[in-house]
């Protein structure tokens, strides 16, 4: 449901930022009066608000870190005012028309020395669908007019804060998914590009066999044997290969098609489509194993998750 809520207040909008997103520090800058408001919906797991408030700044500490709260991605497009983010040793100023993502789990600092709109989304990091760590380097990075992606991203996020209000139900649920997974292609082709860059061929063949992976997650004789064959190498060396990567090959298929399977099931628009018929769409069609997977990496069965949205 669409919420305004506006205070006129710092000690509300503390309490106000806390609330609406994670617990974060607030410290106004100067004395003038301040004035804040938080506009906007949670669209299934994506929390899309528009932010408008006189100038302060927002720390995320390593106290507020340690308190455990679910891992989450934001991503911040500046809408009008300036905006400075701070996270992993790198700070951008972000300026009207340019975005950029932070991670919730680990500290940060944004400051706002004027007046500022800005619109935030807010969502569980696997529904990103790319490696943290990956990601982690991208942090505090303005992506805008400057890159070929981020000039496409960037309007379609804009004209989702002038929708704001009339976004609802199942076709808003889907705008915010789908607003979610157009910033993750930005993001994986800049991610895409720094590895190649860094490290040559090894990273190359890595980056292709991922999006081999990718492209055959509904096959449900994709294995690690398989994808070791259309490589033309052995099994071991395709282990060897992806032994840097922080996970093996069979887990990064199983994480993925999970994911694909998680995004399907909080899809309103896909109710009418059985349980099972979305495991065996991507690769999982045994229904006892998929809700054994299912289980294990999200703590509750697919049966169970649809019937929670």
């Amino acid at each position: 449901m669409y919420q305004v809520q506006h205070v006129d207040s710092f000690s509300s909008w503390k309490t106000l930022v806390s609330s609406a997103f994670v617990p974060l520090c607030s410290e106004p800058i100067g004395a003038q009066p301040f004035e804040g408001t938080v506009s906007g919906a949670q669209l299934g797991q994506v929390g899309v608000m528009e932010v408008a408030a006189s100038a302060h700044v927002i720390r995320r500490t390593e106290e507020l870190v340690a308190a455990g709260d679910a891992p989450r991605f934001k991503i911040n497009l500046q809408l009008a005012g300036h905006g400075l983010l701070l996270q992993g040793g790198r700070e951008t100023v972000l300026r009207p028309g340019e975005l950029a993502i932070y991670d919730t789990q680990r500290p940060y600092t944004m400051i706002f020395d004027g007046d500022f709109r800005t619109l935030v989304l807010m969502f569980p990091q696997h529904q990103l669908g790319l490696p943290v760590g990956d990601v982690a380097e991208l942090t505090a990075v303005a992506f805008g007019s400057g890159n070929p992606l981020g000039r496409a991203v960037t309007p379609f996020l804009a004209q989702l804060a002038q929708m704001l209000p009339q976004l609802a139900g199942p076709v808003g649920r889907r705008l915010a998914a789908n607003a979610v997974d157009i910033a993750g292609s930005m993001l994986a082709s800049e991610i895409h590009e720094r590895n190649a860059l860094g490290d040559g061929a090894r990273l190359r063949q890595v980056l292709a066999i991922q999006d081999y992976i990718e492209d055959h997650l509904p096959d449900p004789e994709l294995t690690p044997g398989s994808v070791a064959a259309a490589h033309f190498m052995s099994l071991r060396s395709l282990h060897k290969l992806f032994g840097e990567t922080g996970h093996t090959v069979a887990e990064l298929i199983r994480t993925r098609r999970l994911e694909r399977c998680h995004r399907d099931l909080e899809d309103p628009l896909q109710v009418h489509v059985p349980v099972g018929a979305i495991g065996a769409r991507w690769g999982l069609p045994d229904g006892a194993h998929f809700s054994r997977v299912f289980r294990a990496a999200y703590g509750c069965s697919p049966t169970a998750l649809r019937l929670s949205i």
